[in-house]
């Protein structure tokens, strides 16, 4: 009987929550997201997702390689677009 190891490459730059959840309904949108942990490890996250974690996570940060508006598109999934407020 053989153990199959997880493989070591990293992964391509795709939500990686999208890669292992079984609703790939919950990702939103094209932007790459890319949160940092404390120890540099990185995140590649659509901005749905990238909400969430950021969210729950409060050490990690947007690295440098995130564009403003996938920034935006975090907030507002994290916080609403405030569409219907005036």
């Amino acid at each position: 009987m053989s153990i199959a190891h997880p493989s070591r490459k990293s992964p391509a730059p795709d939500c990686e929550l999208r890669q292992r959840a079984a609703q790939v309904s919950l990702c939103a949108g094209r932007e790459q997201i890319v949160l940092v942990g404390l120890d540099g490890t990185e995140q590649w996250l659509c901005p749905a997702h990238a909400a969430a974690v950021w969210l729950t996570k409060p050490t990690l940060r947007f690295s440098a390689k995130t564009r403003p508006e996938g920034i935006s598109a975090v907030m507002g999934q994290a916080f609403g677009d405030g569409g219907g407020r005036r």
